[in-house]
């Protein structure tokens, strides 16, 4: 069984106001398969040790709706969680502000988008040559519009980090870690929240400036399926299970029992 921890993005108070997009992950991946293992923890109200990963096959950190960015020191607990969790080796996937953490921990650069907001869809999506065969990306084509709700975005990505696609409005759309013993996906945009989320999420920022886009998003979450949304959580949920079928049969070439 593939067991994944979600660490929320949310503050206390956001969650307590019914916001959360762990929720919404479990939703996304579940839907995808249905046997997982899914626990999920907040670095705001507690802080996040070695021992949160122990059993852990993969990790999600989730987008955020708080008023800094991830190189504020009010996202502290953010960052360090994120540090501990590229510790570990697991498969680490990141949204929005999960996104942005890695940047924050390695040593690139986040900040508001000169762009402004974008919320709605990500629209066409360009891949990179590195883009077109990584894995992460595998059905996702260019002209592709996913979910998106940011003010902010990595605008210098790490050393060592490969970027994998962009659209005019945010150059840096989605990116992999994987040197150093990292393993790191992420995308700035939302593949896990469904059209109507981003719909309610609009409404509640600011209907003036956004109503073509909170009825487009309506609309469009009758027919959703069109969006091949899941494609990246799709592909990560294979990396991660993948990962777990090798160091299963490593540990069972060392003569250890393995359980689960």
């Amino acid at each position: 069984m593939t067991t994944i921890l979600i660490l929320e993005g949310q503050t206390a108070e956001i969650v307590q106001s019914g916001r959360s997009y762990a929720a919404s992950f479990v939703t996304a991946l579940m839907s995808l398969d249905p046997g997982l293992m899914i626990t999920a923890k907040n670095p705001n109200m507690h802080a996040i040790s070695a021992a949160d990963f122990e059993g852990v096959d993969g990790i999600v950190f989730t987008g955020s709706s708080v008023a800094w960015d991830t190189s504020d020191p009010r996202g502290q607990a953010q960052v360090d969680a994120m540090a501990a969790a590229l510790k570990t080796g697991l498969p680490i996937w990141g949204s929005c502000n999960g996104f942005q953490l890695i940047a924050s921990v390695l040593g690139g650069v986040v900040g508001e988008s000169p762009n402004g907001f974008e919320g709605g869809l990500a629209e066409n999506l360009q891949l990179t040559d590195a883009g077109k065969t990584h894995p992460m990306m595998a059905g996702r084509k260019d002209g592709d519009g996913v979910p998106c709700v940011h003010r902010d975005e990595i605008q210098r990505l790490p050393d060592g980090a490969v970027l994998l696609a962009g659209n005019a409005h945010s150059p840096i759309q989605a990116a992999a870690y994987e040197i150093n013993g990292i393993d790191y996906w992420g995308a700035q945009y939302h593949p896990e929240l469904t059209p109507a989320f981003i719909a309610d999420s609009l409404t509640r920022k600011d209907a003036v400036g956004y109503s073509d886009s909170i009825a487009a998003m309506r609309e469009l979450n009758a027919n959703e399926d069109t969006l091949n949304r899941l494609t990246e959580l799709r592909n990560w949920l294979a990396h991660v299970d993948n990962k777990r079928i090798a160091r299963f049969e490593v540990t069972n070439d060392l003569g250890v029992e393995m359980k689960g």
